[in-house]
């Protein structure tokens, strides 16, 4: 049952489906997160007439890239854990927004958290969490990160905590991630 309710489910037949690691192209261990990889009858052969776009993400032996950070199990069944491009690189670590907010969203006073990477000089990108409390509470950025201590790695602590009273949505009601990463970044170039 857990297995049904907390992954995409298991991989079909006629198709293979890899998980790699995003900056070398190797296959990770089961249970490992990377870039998932799918071939068979489902994808497509190309683009059309957009022959960059087709080896951007189609590799000549068929081999999708979604796109996606996930992990597979020995019984086949895919976990998606959120998109590549929202991933942060501190570093040299990779790290995994929807984790962050997951646990972030555990901590009484948070009603939503969004966790983005905001650009350092020294690390590549730094760990920042967009807060939006629940009505009526109070909170400081050290409560955050004294509650993030000890639960998860040092590295996945978010350095900055700016707290926000909505998120830029689209029309149909999904969070930018890229226009909240600039709000953030200019909201803490302006408190430097």
């Amino acid at each position: 049952m857990e297995r049904k309710s907390e992954t995409t489910g298991y991989l079909i037949d006629h198709m293979e489906a890899k998980i790699v690691n995003p900056t070398t192209g190797q296959v990770v261990p089961l249970g490992m997160k990377g870039e998932i990889l799918v071939r068979g009858f489902c994808v497509m052969l190309e683009y059309w007439s957009e022959q960059a776009k087709t080896e951007e993400c189609i590799s000549k032996d068929g081999w999708y890239k979604t796109g996606d950070i996930g992990s597979l199990d020995a019984y086949g069944y895919c976990r998606i854990d959120g998109r590549i491009k929202d991933m942060i690189i501190r570093g040299g670590e990779n790290i995994y927004p929807a984790e962050i907010e997951q646990f972030l969203h555990t901590h009484p006073k948070v009603k939503e958290a969004q966790v983005v990477g905001v650009k350092d000089s020294r690390m590549g990108e730094e760990v920042c969490a967009c807060i939006k409390l629940v009505d009526g509470q109070e909170c400081t950025a050290e409560e955050i990160k004294t509650f993030c201590k000890g639960q998860i790695a040092h590295f996945k602590i978010p350095r900055y905590v700016l707290f926000v009273n909505s998120f830029p949505l689209t029309v149909t009601g999904k969070i930018q991630k890229h226009k909240l990463c600039e709000e953030a970044e200019k909201q803490l170039k302006d408190g430097k």
